[in-house]
């Protein structure tokens, strides 16, 4: 697909790569000097919304840079402009609410990586675009890098192919355990009466088993969430037919309040794991953030996390389906 559209040009940005012919991420600026204020950027997007989608899709990424984006509301305005349903988010992520669709990115300490992840990968319904916003950038760090999902398949299949055939034979089991209270000194420490909005342990349990989940409480007031079968790799449509690693074993696999095996119990192999962390850091994009911008991620096709930081940083996102 050529690119062409009135109201953008294509840019360049640190850490950007082509991947299958795409440049990820698409860099839009605008075609005009005098065009970057919000109003031309709202105006240039309600005018190509159909054509935006596309961009996303094909490209998985689009940076938007280099207009006036200041505060939340203006975010928000971006987001609304597409008419995308918001799609409320469940994980153990400590966030706040700030305005309408607009939540703060997870509050847990910046000095922590944050492992990549599809959003929301173990739910049942997931959203398929995460967009963000950065109204503070990071003096130092606090990169939010990102990877070609089905690139992780190719290499995983390639390196280890009778372990990847198993895995996705059986299907993967996962559990996380969550606190009774917030904890955001954790960036998974978000408390279970927050993540299922409610402090009823009978609604929890209803809410929980509509998203897929059983649930084991704790002595400590803790509950555990047990989660599977769940497949390894996805297919979405309208992308090229790639197998995406639509999976969280990595960051989840013998850790102290998360496990993943295969669905019957197998336990995956440490090494396997292993590689595979290396081969999604390999295949990451270091993207740095500038003030103001918004980057579009298609949630189907790209893990993302978040390289420590040194303070002040404020990245907001809405969850969108």
């Amino acid at each position: 697909m050529e690119f062409y559209c009135k109201e953008f040009k294509v840019g360049k940005c640190e850490g950007e790569k082509i991947v299958d012919g795409e440049t990820i991420p698409l860099v839009l600026e605008p075609r005009e000097a005098d065009k970057s204020d919000l109003e031309s950027l709202l105006l240039g997007l309600n005018e190509n919304k159909e054509w935006f989608e596309e961009m996303i899709i094909k490209n998985s990424a689009v940076l938007v840079r280099g207009f006036d984006v200041k505060k939340a509301e203006d975010f928000n305005d971006i987001v609304e402009t597409f008419g995308w349903e918001d799609i409320r988010y469940v994980g153990p992520a400590p966030r706040t609410h700030i305005y309408k669709m607009i939540w703060t990115a997870n509050e847990g300490p910046l000095s922590e990586f944050i492992y990549y992840h599809h959003e929301m990968v173990l739910i049942k319904e997931f959203p398929k675009k995460v967009i963000l916003f950065c109204e503070i950038p990071p003096p130092e760090g606090g990169e939010t890098p990102f990877v070609p999902s089905f690139k992780v398949t190719e290499r995983m299949v390639e390196e280890f192919p009778k372990e990847v055939k198993e895995m996705e034979e059986k299907g993967l089991k996962y559990s996380f355990t969550a606190p009774s209270n917030s904890d955001t000194n954790s960036m998974r420490g978000r408390g279970w009466e927050d993540a299922f909005g409610s402090s009823d342990r009978k609604e929890v349990e209803k809410r929980a088993k509509g998203l897929g989940m059983d649930v084991e409480w704790l002595e400590d007031g803790g509950l555990k969430t047990i989660l599977g079968p769940r497949n390894l790799t996805k297919i979405f449509e309208g992308r090229k037919g790639r197998k995406m690693w639509f999976n969280t074993i990595v960051g989840m696999h013998g850790k102290d309040i998360s496990s993943a095996t295969m669905a019957d119990g197998t336990e995956i192999p440490e090494h396997v794991v292993k590689r595979c962390g290396e081969i999604i850091e390999e295949e990451s994009i270091q993207f740095k953030w500038e003030k103001g911008d918004v980057l579009f991620l298609d949630n189907y096709a790209l893990l993302h996390g978040r390289r420590p930081s040194l303070p002040p940083r404020r990245v907001l996102v809405a969850t969108t389906k």
